[in-house]
């Protein structure tokens, strides 16, 4: 962890929509210079709000944050000029080429001459475009598409980059390929990089430090591997044949030796063991005598998902789950939250 001033400091951030949608319900965020930082949570936690926030593409109802020691309210230029931004859906302007969006994006940010031309064959050299450099992006695929986001971000050399689900839509092989550069560009550059994700692997393998975000709050925050140790055990994963009740399962499982935060959720029952292994037919046992009948089992060590479970309450993909059932309601308050 870097030793300078924060780069990202929120307080108490609040966001509502029309509607009585509550997108942020007390954000506060404290991210070191220099590092990875990764806002992990299903879609609609309120990711995108904060980042938004932090960008200055919208206002807290109450709550203060500064970016690059610069205030988001009071000094907005500031900080959009310390600032690099890859958003969910591409900024490249389709009919243009690779290397006239550069050049533009340069511009923008008073960039001239050799100065800004060099700069753009540089970031094109980078993300493996230089051949696809004079090409209109229209043609380019999603791969390419996200490269050229991201080389877009950098183009003015920024203290601060936002990284917002920046390989939601990509198949897994560029999926990898984005991973794979994310990690160079943090080591290279020694940015401060935030990156806002619902994909746990990709939390688990690129960010230094996690905040685990659900229900517009952070529930939790470490490094991955500090998360996951904080987790006793294995964990174990049953299904049952049919839905049983919570609590009889809850109290046939709770007594058992070496096991411990159990969960039931319709016919899902989860538990962490000492040794989930040897722990397995006990628990098979004793949901039997419950009249609970288990149809599978797993069995795991930790992970983030497991993390999430503790924490918030609820799988990551029962919050996604949600969430969906709520996107009516989330699109007529102002989108992606």
């Amino acid at each position: 962890m870097s030793t300078r001033a924060p780069a990202v400091v929120a307080r108490d951030l609040i966001k509502t929509y029309p509607g009585d949608v509550t997108a942020l319900g007390g954000m506060d965020l404290a991210i070191g210079a220099g590092t990875v930082f990764g806002l992990l949570g299903p879609n609609g936690a309120g990711k995108s709000t904060t980042v938004k926030i932090l960008t200055t593409l919208t206002r807290p109802d109450s709550g203060t944050a500064t970016v690059a020691g610069h205030d988001v309210l009071r000094h907005p230029g500031r900080v959009r000029r310390a600032i690099g931004v890859v958003a969910q859906k591409s900024g490249a302007d389709p009919v243009a080429t690779g290397r006239e969006n550069l050049l533009l994006q340069g511009r923008l940010y008073g960039m001239r001459g050799a100065a800004v031309r060099r700069r753009a064959d540089e970031l094109l050299d980078r993300f493996d475009l230089a051949d696809a450099g004079n090409r209109r992006t229209e043609g380019y695929s999603g791969g390419m598409r996200r490269r050229l986001d991201v080389a877009l971000g950098l183009v003015h050399r920024p203290e601060v980059l936002f990284l917002d689900e920046p390989t939601t839509g990509l198949d897994p092989e560029a999926r990898t390929a984005m991973w794979d550069e994310i990690a160079r560009l943090a080591g290279d550059e020694g940015l401060t990089i935030i990156l806002t994700t619902h994909y746990l692997e990709e939390a688990d393998r690129l960010a230094e430090r996690i905040a685990i975000v659900d229900r517009g709050r952070i529930v939790v925050e470490g490094t991955p591997d500090e998360l996951k140790g904080e987790l006793r055990g294995d964990a174990v994963h049953m299904e049952l044949g049919a839905e049983g009740d919570a609590g009889m399962i809850g109290a046939a499982l709770g007594g058992l030796r070496g096991v411990h935060e159990v969960l039931v959720e319709g016919r899902r029952v989860s538990v962490r063991a000492e040794d989930g292994a040897a722990a397995v037919p006990v628990l098979l046992a004793a949901l039997e005598r419950a009249g609970a009948a288990v149809a599978a089992a797993t069995v795991a060590r930790p992970s983030l998902d497991d993390v999430y479970l503790r924490y918030a309450g609820r799988r990551f993909a029962e919050a996604e789950a949600a969430v969906a059932r709520q996107v009516p309601a989330l699109t007529a308050a102002g989108g992606n939250r």
